[in-house]
């Protein structure tokens, strides 16, 4: 079990640095090959956009064996990727989209995937703090790939992070291979039902799960809705230069990393509701902090936000895990990556034109909402929910 975490939390490091430094890159290099910022922004829209599929992809990992096809799509991946070795001009740009939209798919599939393989490879007791060591992982990433990919582009240019981003998926395979599964989930039904139906019913029919992911739904879009408003606090209303957003985000980063690692602890104390509410809580104080005519206070919102929002997102992938059939965590999963996801989509230019009308209002209606809908749920939880969920879901618990 021990060597298991290991491996995942391996495979996030892997994976986070790969995927952190090439989707910098890929702006870079399209800015560069084109001279078009819109179409080097594209780029990002080509990475998120596979999100919306979630719940029709998800049905896939219940309909085959959810280790090869993780493993399958790393290598597609880094295949992929090679094809940017024949970039070597404008007219190959295209290229760059193509693998973008690549990642975005990969992301659906693995992030799904690997939710419902965790099961199979830990105990229930392990799932919170594995989950939290992941999401400390992946933002450490955050903070260390984009220079290190940035950094190589300008030494070496593009071909060069297109060799070192190619090889993280293929290590990433070889160490989903040495994962040992010790538990199977039964016999898929045959009569099966689509992915967003199946997926719908199983999120809506639980009430753990379903609180614990509209937390972090609501978490995570409030992120996106605020983002205009923060650079427009930094640059606009506290007129520091721009590049203080990288303090900004550093700070949040950081506050990211520190929160995974303690989440997993919190989780198996309180459960997933509490410590979604939790995480939903420290955001929303962190939007109405960051409205402080004070840079401290900007720097402190920006922990406060990077410890909610893992806290918000962990716990909701925990619950999945916790409170879903085995025999349809894959399709669950995606549904609920989707419902966790999509709505930054439309958060991010809904906030983008609300800061015209400031950027202290913007914070104030997502702190505001962030914190209501906690205190919502705070009043309505049951008493128990702390040991909501510690037992494994149905079919989790059968060994090979």
């Amino acid at each position: 079990m021990r060597r298991n975490a290991g491996l995942f939390v391996a495979i996030s490091l892997l994976s986070g640095f790969g995927s952190s430094a090439m989707s910098l890159v890929a702006g870079i290099w399209i800015l560069d090959l084109t001279g078009s910022t819109g179409l080097a922004a594209l780029a990002g829209l080509c990475v998120y956009a596979p999100v919306l599929a979630g719940p029709w992809l998800g049905a896939l990992l219940d309909r085959v064996p959810r280790r090869p096809l993780v493993v399958g799509v790393n290598l597609a991946l880094a295949t992929v990727l090679l094809t940017l070795l024949t970039v070597r001009g404008p007219d190959r740009t295209w290229l760059i989209f193509v693998v973008s939209c690549a990642y975005g798919l990969s992301y659906v599939l693995i992030d799904a995937g690997e939710t419902a393989l965790l099961p199979s490879a830990l105990s229930p007791a392990q799932l919170g703090h594995v989950n939290g060591a992941r999401s400390s992982a992946q933002e450490g990433m955050k903070l260390v790939a984009p220079v290190a990919g940035a950094g190589l582009y300008a030494w070496h240019g593009g071909h060069a992070v297109v060799v070192l981003s190619a090889a993280m998926p293929v290590l990433v395979a070889l160490l989903y291979a040495a994962v040992r599964l010790v538990r199977t989930p039964p016999d898929l039904p045959a009569d099966r039902p689509g992915g967003l139906r199946a997926g719908l019913a199983v999120l809506l029919g639980q009430p753990a799960l379903r609180i614990a992911v509209a937390l972090a739904a609501l978490s995570i879009a409030m992120s996106g809705f605020t983002t205009a408003a923060t650079y427009a606090m930094v640059t606009t209303e506290l007129a520091l230069p721009a590049t203080f957003l990288g303090v900004v985000l550093s700070a949040q980063g950081a506050g990211s990393v520190v929160g995974g690692l303690v989440v997993g602890r919190l989780l198996g104390r309180w459960g997933p509701v509490t410590v979604g509410v939790a995480g939903t809580t420290l955001f929303g104080v962190g939007c109405l902090v960051r409205c402080l005519p004070w840079w401290p206070a900007t720097v402190a919102a920006s922990v406060l936000a990077g410890f909610g929002l893992p806290w918000a997102l962990v716990a909701a992938v925990t619950a999945v895990q916790r409170h879903t059939p085995a025999a349809v965590l894959g399709r669950v999963a995606a549904t609920a990556n989707t419902a966790m996801f999509g709505p930054v989509v439309l958060a991010i230019p809904l906030g983008s034109a609300a800061v015209h009308l400031g950027a202290r209002p913007t914070l104030v209606v997502a702190g505001s909402l962030c914190l209501a809908c906690a205190a919502a749920v705070s009043r309505r939880r049951r008493p128990n929910d702390a040991g909501v969920g510690i037992a494994a879901g149905p079919g989790l618990i059968r060994t090979r």
